[in-house]
């Protein structure tokens, strides 16, 4: 077993294990540790305790120390000189004539390294960039091209529910998310209708996917032959989410259903799901891409 301590650095981002080296450290405590960036502060999110050996990627760096006043003034001081960089920045890309979108800029804890992150619709020689920028600050530079999914989690927003975007408040990752799960949750193709603020497909889609999945399993197709307790019929009509279906019983009137319980019926003969209509095949790509 290894003791560890999970750190966040980021609001909502990714939790690090480090070596609690004898600290006493419970959740909610900001701490220093060494990253591969340089010296960070952090909030502990998970207080020490010990996990498997296989759950570590070995070897752990250890926390430096609790965080101080001092430390939180520097935090602070960082972050007022955050704005002020993203400002020359941007002064400097108009300058450049580049076309990339800065997003956000970020202070290493002990000020040795600056990280700006953009998005491009493709690549940027931001070369003399760096240059220009290292002569201003004189430190280390970093840009670094982001997708516009973490644009959308940095930045935040609302989404078409009306709430805080998911990925900007809980997500720590994102999920993979596809055409096909609209489709078998019955959405609209309609790109405005299944995709989010970032422009891609909403991270909610994976939600229910896994109940979907288990319904689909369990219930006929519609067109399937099934055996109900009035006779042999045809699926006509599919409720998924109630577990019901409705079919037209062999010897019945064409124009009469009878509805059943997904339970109550028994498969016969199943059919090949069909794919519903792509309304925009060039739309729906960007959403999946």
């Amino acid at each position: 077993m290894a003791q560890i301590v999970g750190v966040r650095f980021k609001s909502v981002g990714k939790i690090y294990y480090f070596d609690p080296d004898g600290l006493d450290i419970c959740p909610n405590i900001h701490v220093i540790v060494e990253t591969a960036r340089g010296v960070e502060m952090g909030e502990a999110v998970i207080g020490r305790r010990e996990v498997d050996e296989r759950e570590v990627v070995q070897p752990l760096k250890k926390v430096i120390r609790i965080a101080t006043d001092e430390d939180f003034g520097q935090e602070q001081a960082n972050r007022a000189k955050e704005k002020e960089a993203f400002d020359v920045c941007m002064q400097k890309i108009k300058d450049h004539k580049l076309d990339m979108k800065l997003v956000d800029v970020e202070y290493t804890f002990d000020g040795n390294k600056i990280l700006f992150y953009f998005t491009s619709d493709g690549r940027v020689d931001f070369r003399e960039l760096v240059k220009d920028l290292a002569a201003v600050f004189r430190t280390r530079i970093e840009l670094r091209q982001i997708g516009v999914r973490d644009e959308a989690k940095m930045l935040g927003s609302y989404g078409i529910c009306g709430r805080n975007l998911c990925c900007s408040q809980f997500l720590g990752d994102f999920a993979p998310v596809s055409i096909k799960m609209a489709k078998e949750q019955g959405l609209s193709l309609n790109p405005t209708k299944i995709s989010g603020t970032c422009g891609r497909l909403m991270c909610c889609l994976k939600y229910e996917q896994d109940a979907y999945e288990e319904l689909i399993r369990k219930t006929p197709r519609q067109g399937a032959i099934v055996k109900t307790p009035n006779g042999k019929g045809t699926v006509v009509y599919v409720n998924l989410l109630k577990g019901k279906i409705k079919v037209r019983v062999d010897g019945e009137d064409e124009k009469t259903l009878s509805e059943f319980d997904v339970g109550d019926v028994k498969v016969i003969r199943d059919v090949v799901r069909e794919e519903p209509e792509v309304i925009d095949e060039e739309a729906i790509k960007t959403l999946a891409d």
